[in-house]
């Protein structure tokens, strides 16, 4: 099968699968009034291999099969170099949001590739390497299941008083397994062919039941999506020129007695493997991450500049240190991602991002973004929340005013659709949503600092130190 347009992509929308927004099953969802927006966003991962712009690094040719570059496997630094690419231009087509619905999914499918062939597992393997191949060649879009709802936080799967805290497997039978649970932050669920669901923790004996990998298409019966109205109703294009048209829906996605088989099945009852699982698939996906973040940061510091120059404050000294350190910020963040590409080692064929350098790159990003906020609010001013409305601006008898009266070094209209830039990205509700994915999407500022503990060599640094100091290694 041929690379799907846009419009196959939302015709093959049109099915049974069950979904509820604002407390009501949905229909259709490319028909729907909010959730078709996001619909048509994540279209634009299918736009882009049609775009002649676009088309060398969103489509991959490998001897008589053509498919979409994001199913390439990375086999080099240059591979993963140029998936970043894609994602970084693919999310600026999205208007600083990215679109996810062929990038996240196939951060599972090389993780799991990578994690099943480590540990010699050829059954499953197999059953992994067809499912990616059938989603290749007919050019689905995927979303991940990760993140369990977890319950009492303290406990692990196998101590939770209900134990439907972690998905987890009620039946085993000999065509496949029947799973209950439920699984939050599911990105894009409503608007995907296929829901790939992984283990978000270690695991250990005792939690075989919770330790198992599968895939079923999105209109499985017992599958139920309960989907987020965070960004619903801002459809002003006038004060929200990003999220009134790009917009992404998460959900709490159920599984109420859902029957997987077997083929579909890519390990069950291994706590090994589902530890491995959960730590691989967050490396490949945080480096996802960190790349769709980039037109983010470029944005920001490019509306602030412009900003600056509206307001006619761009010679005041501390104008220019507020957009030193963002220019700073924003290229040390660029900075790390291709360093974490250059520094990617190769296991069973597979390249795969350096761990500490990916999670030091989420790490800077995530833990100066708030900063960030502040220097873009702080030289933009108050009319991010006190300016007018698309309403105002359409009056024949308001209009005037607003032009007169809300000028600055720039005329009112250049001015105002820049403030409305701002308050997109950082007052509005987008901007609270990528406020709140800053610090808590594909892991916590926590989590990234251990993963950077665990994957430090510090044999370097100590033996040098240890040798400057004329001191005998392990010699107390």
């Amino acid at each position: 099968m041929a690379l799907r347009t846009a419009k196959q992509f939302l015709d093959g929308l049109r099915d049974t699968r069950e979904v509820y927004y604002r407390g009501e099953r949905v229909s259709a969802v490319p028909d729907h009034p909010e959730l078709g927006v996001a619909a048509r966003h994540a279209a634009l991962d299918f736009e882009l291999a049609e775009d002649p712009k676009f088309c060398e690094l969103a489509v991959h040719c490998d001897g008589d099969q053509t498919y979409s570059a994001y199913y390439r496997v990375p086999r080099d630094a240059r591979d993963l170099q140029a998936r970043s690419k894609l994602i970084e231009a693919a999310t600026t087509l999205g208007a600083t949001l990215v679109i996810l619905v062929k990038e996240i999914g196939t951060d599972a499918l090389f993780a799991l590739k990578l994690v099943l062939s480590r540990a010699g597992e050829t059954k499953g393997l197999a059953r992994l390497n067809e499912f990616y191949r059938s989603c290749r060649d007919r050019d689905l879009a995927l979303c991940v299941a990760q993140t369990d709802v977890k319950g009492d936080r303290s406990k692990r799967p196998s101590e939770q008083a209900d134990p439907d805290m972690y998905v987890r497997v009620v039946e085993e039978r000999a065509d496949g397994i029947v799973v209950r649970g439920a699984k939050v932050h599911t990105s894009c669920a409503p608007y995907v062919d296929e829901i790939i669901v992984l283990p978000s923790r270690s695991m250990a004996k005792g939690d075989e039941s919770w330790s198992m990998a599968f895939a079923v298409p999105t209109a499985t019966p017992g599958v139920r999506l309960y989907s987020s109205d965070f960004l619903h109703g801002t459809d002003d294009v006038f004060t929200n020129p990003i999220s009134a048209k790009h917009r992404m829906v998460e959900t709490l996605t159920v599984f109420d007695n859902v029957f997987v088989p077997w083929d579909r099945v890519f390990f069950s009852a291994r706590p090994d493997l589902a530890t491995a699982a959960a730590l691989t698939f967050v490396e490949f996906h945080r480096f996802t991450a960190v790349s769709y973040k980039l037109p983010l940061l470029d944005v920001l510091l490019g509306a602030g500049i412009a900003i600056a120059e509206a307001n006619g404050i761009q010679k005041a000294a501390h104008v220019r240190d507020k957009l030193t350190w963002f220019a700073g910020y924003a290229e040390t963040v660029r900075g790390l991602v291709e360093l974490a590409a250059l520094r990617s080692q190769v296991d069973k064929g597979i390249a795969y991002p350096h761990v500490f350098t990916t999670n030091m790159a989420k790490w800077t990003f995530a833990r100066n973004f708030h900063q960030a906020l502040e220097v873009i609010q702080d030289l933009a001013g108050g009319l991010l929340v006190t300016g007018p409305s698309g309403a105002d601006w359409g009056s024949e008898k308001v209009r005037p005013v607003l032009e007169k009266y809300l000028r600055g070094a720039w005329t009112a209209d250049r001015r105002l659709a820049m403030l409305n830039l701002i308050s997109d990205l950082t007052t509005r509700l987008y901007g609270g949503y990528q406020a709140v994915l800053a610090i808590h999407a594909e892991g916590s500022i926590e989590a990234e600092k251990l993963a950077m503990f665990r994957a430090y060599d510090p044999r370097r640094a100590v033996d040098l130190a240890m040798k400057l100091a004329c001191l005998s290694e392990g010699k107390a």
